[in-house]
């Protein structure tokens, strides 16, 4: 069998796969598995950049799938009315301040000579700088979450087009990157997963405790859609007239509608991107990234300046998780940092590249969307199966409840034994790079 005939068999499957949900359970279900697995594909795509071109080992996923959530609450959002007047200029400036600090802490580390002075210097710079940073910033803070806390309490955001929030969630996200790869990029590979995971965890603290930034665990909802709402559409004589011609109830017919819209916008972004992942791999940079990957030294020893290129692939992985994960808010309508956990965020992507073939982006996109279905419909179909099996025991029984209630476990089963049987029987994965 061909390349391309394999590969079409592939996507077949996994087309019918979403065909057959919605026939057997819902389209709102098959629409849903749809949308959310281009946008794992999206995500995919990113931690193939890092991984499979250039053996980047990043943990930290879910770090910058939140920050492209956070950047549709900063982008889009209304501004919350005075809360810029309260404090909000007065935490910027502490922010500023704060930063200010820590690059004249450098300045001096460069510029002074080794001794207790120099460190006594740094030490006194940055417990001053600390004070001055509370003192500015607790007393604004609180100013501006006193502001109607059960419904804002936060600054806001600047009211723009949801649509701009989305490159603005890679732009954030790729700026963290950037900070955080100057530190962590020299680092070997087993060290680099421990330090992105624990940077990963500090943005998703700060994202739930800070809540003059976008509300904490109080969360962030009703974000701007790209979408009518579908009580608009329920609205709507000419669109109620259509679903009735079409033999479909205008509720049904809305929340279809929507989730089509969402499904053509996120695809036109995934074509893009795969559009330019697949320019990158076949270009002089693809070839010298897979170069660095498979031999640092060799490649070092050609001219190649390492570092450099580990740090420009790892900002622009980390930014198309950031575009994943600010699309991935707006198809919620909600910012919720709590759900931002690392099984789903991390492990999982994970699974969907090595699935699908690390180093091919058609494979991480076919691992985005076969492990997404899998994802979504394993804990259904396993309560179907266990509800089978005790058929015949009687009602009450400790041992049928049990095994019921194990159900919910059938998610991380059935990813263990898919990933088991991939590195066993096809261990590149599904689509193997070439």
């Amino acid at each position: 069998m061909s390349d391309t005939l394999r590969n079409t068999v592939y996507f077949a499957f996994v087309a019918g796969l979403i065909v057959i949900t919605g026939f057997v359970q819902s389209w709102n279900t098959a629409l849903f598995i749809l949308n959310f697995g281009l946008i794992s594909a999206i995500m995919a795509l990113g931690v193939n950049l890092q991984w499979g071109f250039a053996g980047l080992f990043n943990v930290g996923i879910m770090g910058f799938v939140a920050l492209g959530g956070l950047a549709t609450v900063l982008v889009s959002m209304p501004s919350t009315p005075g809360a810029w007047q309260a404090g909000g200029a007065q935490v910027i400036g502490a922010l500023v301040l704060g930063a200010a600090t820590f690059v004249a802490a450098g300045i001096l580390l460069k510029v002074m000579a080794k001794g207790w002075p120099r460190n006594a210097s740094v030490v006194g710079l940055i417990v001053v700088g600390f004070f001055v940073y509370r003192w500015l910033f607790d007393p604004a803070v609180a100013l501006i979450e006193k502001i109607d806390p059960a419904a804002t309490g936060y600054l806001g955001g600047l009211g723009l087009p949801i649509l701009l929030a989305w490159p603005a969630g890679g732009l954030l996200a790729a700026g963290v990157a950037w900070m955080i790869g100057k530190t962590a990029l020299g680092l070997r590979s087993d060290y680099l997963a421990i330090a992105t995971l624990g940077i990963s965890e500090i943005i998703i603290a700060v994202m739930k405790n800070e809540d003059w930034l976008a509300r904490g665990v109080k969360n962030v909802v009703g974000v701007p859609r790209p979408a009518p709402y579908e009580i608009d559409l329920q609205n709507s004589a000419s669109f109620v007239e259509r679903a009735h011609g079409l033999g479909i109830d205008p509720v049904t017919a809305s929340t279809l509608w929507v989730k089509l819209i969402y499904v053509g916008l996120f695809a036109v972004v995934l074509g893009i991107l795969f559009i330019l992942a697949q320019r990158a791999l076949h270009s002089p940079w693809g070839r010298m990234m897979r170069a660095i990957r498979d031999n640092e030294d060799a490649a070092e020893a050609m001219g190649k300046n390492v570092t450099a290129r580990h740090l420009q692939v790892f900002v622009l992985g980390s930014a198309v998780c950031g575009i994943a994960g600010a699309m991935m808010t707006t198809l919620d309508g909600q910012l919720t940092p709590g759900t931002y956990q690392p099984l789903r965020f991390t492990f999982l992507v994970w699974v969907m590249v090595i699935v699908g073939g690390s180093g091919n982006n058609l494979g991480s996109v076919l691992g985005g969307f076969l492990i997404w279905w899998l994802w979504v419909m394993v804990e259904p179909m396993g309560l179907t199966l266990m509800n089978f099996i005790t058929y015949g025991m009687a009602e009450g029984s400790a041992l049928k409840q049990h095994l019921i209630d194990s159900a919910a476990h059938m998610r991380l089963l059935t990813m263990g034994i898919v990933l088991l049987l991939v590195l066993r029987f096809s261990p590149r994965g599904l689509i193997p790079e070439k």
